[in-house]
């Protein structure tokens, strides 16, 4: 599939890529960085595939002058990056680390000299383990805890972004992490995840209310995982198996902070483990405070069957095929436009950026030293398309970052699975732009020709009455 019209995607659209601290920067035991939750759970033997960890991932912490040079020889001038919570302040309370301050005052100084638009996330999964130590996310403090962090990053850092994301995936920290074990921090108890999911939205509500009062000047939101989820046959109970886990994927999570509560669907599914007790007077009117863009994650298409042996779900979830992918994952470009017509008809009409779509697959550095990552270019081609259609249909999406910019520490999966735009060796920690790198280039210059042309025939046809008078 080709995107056959590029002015679909408005003029000023953001072309970006995207990253995450703990999965590029390194630098594990450098500048006053404190321990997070993926230090302790990927040095602990057997849960990360091949023994692997984040202390040196790809170095970001030292090479970010070149990453960043890299980023404008590829053309791209929008960057959306996480900052590690633990590296500005290493036990999730009191003063701002200076050196993590420093550190990031200096890489959001340098996109600025080199024309890149920051897109800033507070919060990427790293979570202080001193927090961790007294409950995490499923303990209602860490949400007050969270909130202080964001103030104090947003008092010394933020005249240097305009727009901010609270928080990444609320889903994958609560279920992956404290509900199924297999993300930070490890643990397995749904009425855990069920905690963590609340609190991680009320984290977000005591941030943006943070945030509004020291600058509300700046554009903030936060960035959800939104999986398409679709029935296997027409039956009633498939129908139902399809609600089940749309609640736990999307609706916990989407519910609360665009129409400021948790619906029933959510209610019939998580009270029984604690989620009617877990909310307190005033929590729902700051999760559902009004926010200034949706921030979209999307990866797959799930197909879903009803099973009484299926968890407390009572459900089998499989990718819809093709799965293609190195995770396995669906390649199904209509499941991208099928969750923007959802996002914009349900829950917002707010401008629309996908914050997170790609694709993993086994890349490889040929003898003459290119990367030949076609099946990534067929994706990003065909999703794109998917998104222009969607456009077309009237949908406010206004920016699109391609994960990710750099292979990188994929948690759980390690250094198994590459996403990347470029291309990294691990041990040389040399960097390659693959063709998608360079495929991606060239859609960028395009759509500035086809805008700038566009632009300039309204600005002709704009003219010729006054020609003609």
């Amino acid at each position: 599939m080709t995107i056959h019209d590029l002015t679909a995607f408005p003029a000023g659209f953001r072309w970006g890529a995207a990253t995450a601290a703990y999965q590029i920067e390194g630098g594990a035991g450098e500048g006053g960085r404190g321990a997070s939750i993926w230090d302790t759970f990927s040095h602990t033997p057997g849960l990360v595939l091949n023994g692997d960890n984040g202390d040196i991932a790809v170095d970001h912490y030292h090479r970010w002058p070149a990453d960043l040079d890299l980023m404008v020889e590829l053309g791209i001038k929008h960057y959306r990056l996480s900052l590690s919570w633990p590296r500005l302040q290493p036990t999730g309370a009191g003063e701002l680390n200076p050196e993590g301050v420093a550190f990031y005052r200096d890489l959001l100084d340098g996109m600025r000299a080199r024309g890149i638009e920051p897109l800033v996330t507070l919060y990427h999964w790293d979570l202080p383990q001193a927090l961790e130590d007294e409950g995490g996310w499923a303990n209602r403090d860490t949400a007050y805890r969270f909130a202080e962090y964001a103030s104090r990053v947003i008092a010394e850092l933020g005249l240097l972004a305009t727009d901010w994301i609270t928080i990444n995936e609320p889903w994958c920290i609560s279920f992956l992490g404290y509900g199924y074990g297999v993300h930070a921090p490890g643990k397995r108890n749904t009425r855990l995840a069920v905690a963590a999911a609340h609190h991680v939205n009320l984290a977000h509500g005591l941030a943006l209310a943070a945030i509004r009062l020291i600058n509300p000047a700046l554009r903030v939101s936060n960035s959800n995982l939104v999986t398409d989820i679709v029935p296997a046959t027409d039956s009633d109970d498939d129908a139902a198996a399809v609600l089940r886990l749309d609640a736990m994927n999307n609706r916990i999570f989407l519910d609360p902070v665009y129409h400021g509560s948790y619906s029933a669907a959510v209610h019939e599914l998580f009270d029984e483990y604690g989620l009617a007790e877990l909310i307190h007077d005033g929590d729902l009117e700051l999760i559902g405070a009004p926010v200034d863009f949706m921030g979209l994650n999307h990866y797959q298409r799930v197909v879903v069957s009803a099973s009484e042996d299926g968890g407390y779900l009572k459900l089998t979830e499989t990718p819809a095929e093709p799965a293609t992918t190195s995770f396995g994952w669906s390649v199904e470009p209509d499941s991208l436009r099928s969750v923007l017509r959802r996002i914009s008809s349900e829950f917002t009409t707010l401008p629309i950026y996908v914050t997170e779509n790609g694709a993993s697959y086994d890349d490889y550095a040929d003898p003459n030293g290119s990367v030949n990552d076609w099946p990534r270019v067929e994706y990003f081609s065909g999703y794109l398309a998917a998104a222009a259609e969607a456009i077309r249909e009237g949908v406010n999406l206004q920016g699109y970052y391609a994960w990710s910019f750099l292979d990188n520490f994929e948690w759980a999966e390690g250094y198994s699975k590459r996403f990347g735009l470029v291309y990294v060796d691990y041990p040389t920690q040399k960097r390659i732009p693959k063709q998608s790198a360079l495929w991606y280039r060239q859609l960028i210059a395009d759509h500035e020709d086809a805008t700038a042309s566009a632009v300039a025939a309204i600005q002709q046809k704009m003219r010729e009455p006054l020609r003609e008078q």
